[in-house]
């Protein structure tokens, strides 16, 4: 009788029973001398001792203004020190801090404002063309009629504060100084006060889904969430205090919140934000100038940095490990970043938010196989199973089906939403993931695609993953990725957006089609294809797929299919 595709994972560590307000307490006593955080862009560094002085007064300035347990407190910046400030200073007062994507624009603004209900937004001025100041006023300008503290608007009953993270006195905001200064009125026992009454199992955080499949929903994550997640990745990667980790992952998601700045702390290892934004040049001088052991970044960042014009120039040689995810890691690249970037114990990391958000990873020992061919095993505490997506039952080992997670690490719950909370997390509280994978006998994982992304043409299921590898063994063709779009007749058909390889001279669909007969079976040949320069994708390099099917049918003319049925 085959295995089942059930996996838990046990562990000598226990589960870190404290909120991360406590976490960074300890830390901060432990390593008073240790460089917490370096802000290259900034000009900026704290040890330990500064940086839990400074996290101390900003939750000093938020008890002054009216802040209780439970209230939100929204972030909207690029990476600076600041960011991680908000991130523990809210924590310490047991505030729910709200992740605002810096790449918002006004009406995603609106909405995060409403559905967050958040009671104060921390901004910043501008990155590159986006003014935050400019948007904040188009959605909220009453505010330049209120005096600071005391926002009056009818669109977002709850705010009451807006603190701007510089010099400029704005119209009804605090400056930065001013900000402080609200801390430095309060007494510490104040702070303490509301420390004894916090609990782990708070809610601490609002992250919204990145949006690859449609409008983002507000993921509430707990203290025990996100800080055992991050202490058990740092202890898979061998953190120790003396690990200095450089972040060009955005901090607004799991990638550089959990995985990078929570982690850190837990060790006290050293946290070195290279630039406000993923920058390679800026990554490859920080890991250089702070003598960095590790390394965050999607796949994307680490095929920048090797493609640096000047990357033989930077010595790299202090890193050691750090971690890829968010996208499928070809075996050339993971090749090189050992090798070229001596990364040798670079880890594969995967997971989602809902789940805070490692799930899975290689371990240090792993084979180069296993660090490209899966995202490693169920991580410490937490149980994994692949069921049937139909019948709900697990399936054997080495079969496709639904991967489900169960643990300390699933969310709360989505904020405010709850037949949406219902549909992902079932009655016996195992989250849904909607990935489709494979375990194989060791407990590996691989990855073979979204349910969601299905594509059902003339009632034969395919799935993109499968045909994407297959498109990737092409010479001319450098990345693909493949969508359905909708058809009369046969319900959908396949569309393979692609960007080609420099110098590849771009071939006609039928050439196309020509590549593929033979080599895959001929239902798996997509019927359309899309050349682009570039893919549509989040902040943390993730595709948004819906995005490329919305501009494959305008592009095709297929509008008005998409309201015909079909019987499947």
């Amino acid at each position: 009788m085959k295995r089942l595709s059930y996996e838990h994972c046990p562990s000598e560590l226990p589960l870190i029973g404290e909120t991360i307000g406590v976490c960074l307490d300890r830390i901060a006593e432990t390593y008073p001398d240790n460089d917490a955080v370096v802000s290259i862009h900034q000009g900026l560094r704290f040890t330990y001792r500064e940086f839990n002085q400074i996290v101390n007064n900003a939750a000093k300035a938020l008890l002054n203004l009216g802040i209780d347990r439970g209230d939100r407190v929204a972030m909207w910046s690029t990476n600076s020190y600041e960011w991680i400030v908000a991130q523990f200073a809210t924590a310490k007062i047991g505030a729910v801090l709200v992740n605002v994507n810096p790449a918002y624009r006004v009406h995603e603004l609106e909405y995060v404002l409403k559905q967050s209900r958040c009671k104060v937004l921390m901004l910043i001025e501008s990155y590159k063309s986006s003014n935050y100041v400019d948007m904040f006023y188009k959605v909220c300008h009453e505010t330049k009629e209120c005096e600071p503290g005391m926002i009056d608007s009818w669109r977002f009953p709850h705010l009451k504060s807006v603190v701007f993270i510089g010099k400029t006195q704005y119209p009804g905001m605090f400056t930065k100084r001013g900000f402080a200064e609200l801390g430095d009125e309060l007494p510490d026992d104040v702070l303490a006060e509301r420390r004894a009454h916090l609990e782990f199992d708070d809610d601490i955080n609002i992250q919204y889904t990145s949006g690859t499949t449609g409008f983002p929903k507000g993921v509430t994550l707990t203290h025990n969430n996100i800080l055992n997640n991050a202490y058990f990745v740092a202890k898979t990667m061998n953190f120790t205090d003396k690990d200095r980790l450089c972040v060009p992952v955005p901090f607004y998601h799991c990638f550089g919140m959990v995985l990078a700045n929570l982690a850190a702390v837990t060790t006290g290892a050293r946290i070195v934000i290279p630039s406000p934004a993923f920058d390679a040049t800026e990554t490859l001088k920080a890991v250089q100038q702070e003598k960095c052991t590790a390394l965050h970044g999607v796949p994307t960042m680490f095929i920048a940095s090797l493609d640096h014009p000047e990357f033989d120039s930077f010595d790299l040689s202090t890193l050691r490990t750090g971690i890829m995810a968010g996208a499928p890691c070809p075996i050339e690249v993971m090749n090189n970043v050992i090798d070229k970037m001596h990364m040798k114990e670079i880890l594969i990391g995967y997971g989602q938010t809902e789940a805070s958000p490692i799930t899975n990873m290689t371990r240090p020992d792993d084979s180069l196989e296993k660090r490209v061919g899966s995202v490693g095993r169920v991580s410490p505490h937490q149980e994994q199973k692949i069921i049937n997506p139909e019948s709900g039952m697990i399936v054997p080992r080495g079969e496709q089906g639904e991967i489900c997670f169960r643990g300390y690490n699933i969310m709360a719950r989505y904020d405010n939403m709850p037949k949406e909370t219902a549909s992902a997390i079932d009655e016996k509280g195992w989250l849904h993931s909607g990935d489709l994978g494979v375990m194989d006998d060791e407990g590996y994982v691989a990855i073979t695609g979204r349910i969601k992304e299905m594509v059902i043409r003339g009632g034969e299921n395919l799935y993109p993953r499968e045909i994407e590898e297959f498109l990737h063994t092409l010479d001319i063709i450098y990345d693909a990725h493949v969508v359905g779009v909708p058809d009369e007749k046969m319900g959908e058909e396949l569309l393979a957006c692609v960007k080609l390889r420099p110098g590849a001279a771009q071939p006609t669909d039928d050439e196309f089609r020509a590549l593929c007969k033979g080599q895959v079976a001929h239902f798996k040949i997509p019927r359309y294809w899309m050349v682009v320069d570039e893919f549509p994708m989040t902040v943390t390099g993730k595709i948004q797929k819906f995005k490329i099917r919305e501009q494959a049918i305008h592009k095709l003319g297929l509008e008005h299919v998409e309201t015909v049925q079909h019987d499947t």
